[in-house]
């Protein structure tokens, strides 16, 4: 019988120390934070307004190779024109190269026209010939120098909602520089050539009008769209989805060689570290609305607890320190920390520890930017109170304040590396060749934070940034 006591006795230690580290191990339940009237608010829209410069020259060019440069009447050189029963001529025409003038939405297309006119009458009563046509004589030939008038369109021009550019071509009535008189009567025949010029130069203008009276830029313009609508890499920061939502039309208007248009884009942009699904999406009809200039864009970069948790377990994971409970001495190991959100304005942070004692424990604390210092801190930790109540009950010398202290060092991330970073990217991304000959040239002028959300699975971090943009488009392929 003696030795099952004596084996009783042995064990005795063993249990002992079974139970004290059992009774010793910390696991308070997880908080449960009050209900506020915390929320994420919704994005702003983003409004990015762009003066776009369009070259004018490719199209000036283009109606210089559109015109004729020669006018013939018809059947000329041996053909007449015929009037009526006393009069018939023939003629040549030839035009100046193109004079183009732009201003506001206005185009005006002119040029000098030289012509030499051939004629010849008879007399004729009420529609009876009398006699036989007389030798031919001419105007503006020969020595005489050809007879000269002034030639113009006027063209105004128009963006449609469905990104067509419209030139309205009017012709405007041809004013003669010189008489026109033949025959050694001198009879004034210009009213006639006017006449006869006025219905070729009507087939030049429905010559023009079918060339480049309407420019279709849908299809470039969706292109820029679909651009804007691709996640892009903005490395070291993560993934950028610009989610354009609608274009503006606020002002157009042409100046000299340059057609001028200011654009605007309203967008709602997402920065992520996982990269979300490109969207497809066809461009919407330009709406009409003024804004200020430049861009204002606020912008949503959506950060992972566990790329945050990370962070901060490089800095703490392993630490270790000494705490006194009277005159024993304690150690605190911090194993892990994980830090999530419960929905309001707290963050939670899970500490996994070991030492004199292990289990696990809970901290709340409140995301905070300092706008001066660019560091995005957790401040005002304490313990969560179920935390506080298993910590009292069990291992008071826990509840002790150095443990926030220690942690409170090591819960915050400097942005500054952020923030320039995004500078220098964004100004990249700014100044870029679109697609050959479109180009644009931008700057960023400021960044702030706007606003620290920390949802239940993420944390979002809103910042505002303003600055300039603008496109300049040289070279537009044609399409109707």
């Amino acid at each position: 019988m003696k030795y099952p006591a004596i084996r009783s006795l042995l064990l005795l230690p063993f249990l002992a120390v079974m139970i004290s580290s059992c009774s010793h191990r910390i696991m308070p339940e997880k908080p449960v934070l009050a209900a506020t009237d915390f929320n994420l608010d919704s994005l702003p829209f983003s409004e990015i307004n762009i003066p776009v410069q369009v070259n004018l020259k490719p199209i000036f060019a283009m109606a210089e190779r559109t015109v004729d440069t020669v006018f013939t009447s018809d059947g000329y050189p041996d053909g007449w024109v015929q009037e009526g029963c006393d009069t018939r001529y023939r003629y040549i025409f030839r035009r100046s190269p193109l004079q183009m003038k732009a201003s506001g939405l206005s185009l005006d297309i002119g040029f000098t026209g030289f012509y030499k006119i051939t004629g010849s009458t008879r007399v004729c009563v009420n529609g009876a010939i009398l006699s036989p046509w007389t030798p031919a004589c001419t105007c503006g030939a020969g020595s005489e120098g050809e007879r000269r008038v002034q030639v113009s369109f006027t063209s105004s021009v128009s963006l449609q909602p469905d990104y067509k550019v419209k030139l309205n071509v009017k012709r405007n009535e041809p004013k003669p520089l010189d008489k026109c008189e033949v025959c050694f009567w001198g009879q004034d025949i210009t009213k006639v050539v006017m006449k006869g010029l006025s219905a070729e130069l009507d087939v030049s203008k429905d010559a023009m009008m079918a060339s480049y009276g309407q420019v279709d830029l849908r299809s470039r313009f969706q292109q820029i769209w679909d651009q804007l609508n691709q996640v892009n890499n903005v490395y070291g920061l993560g993934w950028l989805q610009l989610n354009p939502q609608q274009i503006h039309i606020n002002n157009i208007y042409a100046k000299n060689d340059s057609l001028n248009i200011f654009l605007g884009l309203s967008a709602r942009p997402v920065i992520r570290f996982e990269k979300p699904e490109t969207i497809q999406s066809k461009i919407p009809l330009l709406s009409g609305l003024q804004r200020n200039p430049g861009f204002n864009i606020f912008l949503d970069a959506v950060l992972q607890y566990d790329s945050l948790s990370n962070l901060l377990n490089q800095q703490v994971a392993g630490k270790q320190f000494d705490l006194n409970k009277g005159p024993v001495k304690k150690t605190f190991i911090v194993k892990a920390c994980r830090l999530y959100g419960s929905g309001n304005e707290k963050l939670i942070i899970k500490v996994d520890f070991a030492g004199s004692n292990e289990g696990v424990l809970y901290l709340t604390g409140k995301p905070v930017y300092d706008k001066d210092t660019h560091l995005l801190e957790v401040k005002d930790i304490e313990f969560d109170i179920r935390s506080k109540a298993a910590l009292l009950k069990a291992a008071d010398w826990l509840f002790n304040k150095r443990i926030i202290s220690e942690i409170s060092k090591y819960a915050r991330y400097d942005l500054s590396a952020y923030i320039d970073s995004a500078k220098t990217t964004m100004n990249q991304q700014l100044n870029k060749e679109w697609m050959p000959g479109i180009r644009s040239t931008g700057n960023i002028n400021t960044i702030r934070l706007a606003g620290i959300f920390p949802l239940s699975n993420h944390l979002v971090i809103r910042s505002n940034c303003t600055g300039d943009l603008s496109v300049k488009v040289d070279a537009i392929p044609i399409s109707r």
